[in-house]
């Protein structure tokens, strides 16, 4: 185009502009009006238009940045995953360590630190690969080498490490740099799980000797390769106050979206809700489902999951031979209301169980299972076929014949020993009274936990214990059922022998793959209840409370306190938008 044309175009368009004003300039002050309020109509119904078009093509993603405090109960002492055994210690160290599997939310295994896995076909060598690239917080690569050291040192009789048990008989052995490989004496069907151990910097601990490993200041200022790396730590006169933490960008499964996290130590449940209640922390754990109710009316935000606790009714036939009739036994199981426990104790965090093995491990089948009016005359009904009838102080007597063939006359009544925290206290009151209904005297008995433990489950002096198994591993369930765990220190608190259970628990505890171990839980479960060595009442809830909204936060299986970070790399505060086209998810 020449520059006549131009300059042509260029007046033809002032023109036009002339003519509008000219045009607007004629207008009647109400011609003027309607125009005005139709150009400003169209202009925000446009902008409106082109708003929804670009919301309708956006996604909300997570964005990096954010601070997240929470508070716990209790101070940190050994931030060392060979060493640690408080909640607090274990949850700073899932925080601060990586291993060379990790567990997901769901309760499945992925690799961490390690690339890939194979295992022998006889199930007795795993060998694992390490990733390239992998650091830990002091920029120093982590190498097969430190996986060795680790092991070793858990393995380690002076250190007397909590973690031994799991490494007993097993030997790792480095292949090259970035291969280790692991020797069982037996096939071991939970090996994978001992492999989330964390594992240490062996520049940094090989130099300190055994005897001065729980004394370093290293278990305090911890060096890891976990999702965070300490920034700093605030001291009291008592110990370390506050944990200040930093997402470690190296980390291996992603950089944590959260940048800042801080977590602070209280003494007890008073003070952390406080804390919760004055701003001071964001999120907490570790209340009681009566101050859970209390924060939920208040707005707070409430997450749960059913923790892998079994609570129940043990029998120690030893004791009370009342035990070893099963009608007894049928009785107390119909009678018992489990679901008044779960809402009147647990506030409604819990769930009525029926069996010996978590939900998490295989399904069952315990939410059909309803309390009912019906149950006591069930219950009443069993024990009146049995031979019992009712005495005139509303306790059940029997006829019975002694070894000097001399009749007695033999009142249906029994101990329950439990702990004296308020909610098995009060658990306790509750099967007394429900087992009163049908003629069963019970007397109960609290003790302090440390005297419960030392004087009467290790004694095995009780008549019915009211206590809850913790089954953090699928192998928990030989220590409290095979019957050589019977005697102290093993925790067969039932005093269960049957030789079948025994075969089973064997067998699962060195199944080569989970479909097999699987089916000897289910034929478990079919076996134990068959005998009924105890009631199973409730499992627990895990209660989670926060004041505001985490992105990514799933409650998945929790198994242990420190399970509630298991993804915590995944989760967010803060977050961008972006065109649905540009979106990987």
């Amino acid at each position: 185009m020449d520059k006549f044309s131009k300059t042509k175009n260029f007046f033809q368009k002032i023109s036009k502009i002339n003519k509008i004003k000219q045009a607007i300039t004629l207008m009647s002050l109400k011609e003027f009006l309607v125009f005005l309020i139709l150009s400003i109509v169209m202009t925000v119904s446009a902008i409106f238009i082109l708003w929804n078009i670009n919301q309708k093509f956006m996604v909300e993603i997570p964005s990096f940045g954010g601070l997240l405090t929470e508070g716990v109960i209790g101070s940190p002492r050994f931030v060392n995953p060979i060493l640690s055994i408080s909640d607090v210690d274990e949850s700073l160290t899932a925080l601060i360590y990586s291993g060379l599997m990790r567990k997901t939310v769901n309760g499945n295994m992925v690799e961490n630190l390690a690339e890939s896995y194979n295992v022998s076909k006889d199930g007795l060598v795993y060998t694992f690969k390490l990733k390239s690239n992998i650091y830990f917080h002091d920029k120093k690569p982590i190498t097969a080498d430190d996986v060795v050291f680790t092991i070793n040192k858990a393995k380690d009789s002076i250190l007397k490490s909590p973690k031994r048990i799991n490494w007993e008989g097993i030997t790792a052995t480095k292949i090259d740099d970035s291969t280790v490989q692991f020797n069982l004496k037996q096939p071991y069907s939970s090996f994978l799980e001992n492999t989330t151990l964390g594992i240490l910097p062996s520049h940094v601990w090989k130099n300190i000797p055994p005897d001065q490993f729980s004394f370093s200041k290293f278990n305090i200022e911890a060096i890891g390769s976990g999702p965070y790396k300490i920034d700093s730590i605030k001291s009291g006169p008592s110990g370390p106050e506050q944990y200040s933490l930093l997402s470690f960008n190296e980390f291996i499964l992603g950089k944590p979206f959260i940048k800042k996290l801080i977590i602070k130590f209280y003494g007890n449940e008073k003070d952390l809700l406080s804390a919760l209640e004055t701003n001071k922390v964001d999120q907490i754990s570790e209340v009681t489902p009566n101050n859970a109710e209390t924060l939920k009316s208040k707005g707070y935000v409430i997450k749960t999951a059913v923790l892998p606790r079994i609570f129940g009714l043990f029998f120690n036939q030893n004791q009370a031979p009342i035990f070893t009739d099963k009608n007894i036994i049928k009785a107390l199981n119909n009678a018992i209301d489990r679901d008044k426990i779960v809402e009147k104790v647990l506030k409604g965090y819990g769930q009525s169980i029926y069996s010996p093995v978590p939900a998490g491990i295989i399904k069952n089948e315990d939410s059909k299972n309803k309390f009912s009016p019906e149950n006591i005359d069930i219950a009443k009904k069993i024990l009146s076929d049995d031979g019992w009838k009712m005495g005139e102080n509303g306790i059940l007597e029997k006829k019975t014949i002694n070894n000097k063939k001399k009749s007695a006359i033999r009142k249906l009544s029994f101990s329950i020993s439990t702990s004296d925290t308020p909610e098995l206290k009060e658990a306790a009151e509750i099967i007394k009274e429900d087992l009163a209904k049908i003629g069963i005297a019970v007397e109960v008995k609290t003790f302090e936990l440390g005297s419960l433990n030392q004087n009467v489950i290790r004694q095995r002096k009780y008549d019915a214990l009211l206590f809850g198994q913790v089954i953090t591993y699928d192998s928990d369930l030989y220590a409290f059922w095979h019957s050589s765990q019977i005697k102290d220190p093993g925790l067969n608190i039932a005093i269960y022998t049957n030789t079948k259970v025994d075969k089973i628990l064997e067998k699962a505890l060195s199944a080569k793959d989970g479909k097999s171990e699987l089916e000897d839980y289910i034929e478990l479960e079919k076996e134990i209840t068959k005998d009924q060595p105890a009631v199973f009442i409730y499992s627990p809830e895990f209660i989670y409370i926060s004041d505001k909204t985490i992105g990514g936060q799933e409650m998945g299986r929790i198994d242990t306190q420190s399970d509630r970070f298991l993804d915590i790399y995944k989760w967010f505060i803060e977050t961008d938008k972006i065109w649905k086209i540009f979106y990987n998810k």
